[in-house]
């Protein structure tokens, strides 16, 4: 197996799944580079917290025997990574081969503010 190296995704989101307290997910997709990739987010380490979280998009070509040859209609990864501890101030930036974008996360709804009849 070799070392990972940056993938290009086509397409990222955060979702925030319907729990209580919010757990918010970030979710990327995109082409295999090659059949036989495996796919993951990896966050980078920062001493405090950056304004945007940066995550790449590594793939790491699995021993699959002989070299696998690229395909006319390549196939597909969708992976997942739980946020929780890894937001930046705004959100999180994820990194790929080729750009990267930044996805700005919600914080938990605040609490409804009662609100006081005039009388």
């Amino acid at each position: 197996m070799e070392s990972g190296r940056l993938v290009d995704f086509e397409h990222a989101e955060v979702i925030s799944p319907m729990i209580y307290p919010p757990r918010p997910r970030l979710v990327v997709s995109g082409p295999l580079p090659t059949p036989g990739t495996k796919v993951t987010l990896v966050p980078l380490r920062y001493v405090s917290r950056p304004q945007y979280y940066g995550i790449q998009v590594v793939g790491t070509l699995e021993d699959i025997g002989p070299h696998p040859m690229p395909v006319a209609q390549p196939e597909r990864y969708t992976v997942e990574l739980d946020l929780v501890g890894i937001i930046g101030a705004e959100g999180v930036e994820v990194i790929g081969a080729s750009h990267t974008e930044r996805l700005p996360v919600p914080s938990a709804a605040p609490e409804p503010v009662p609100t006081q009849q005039g009388g």
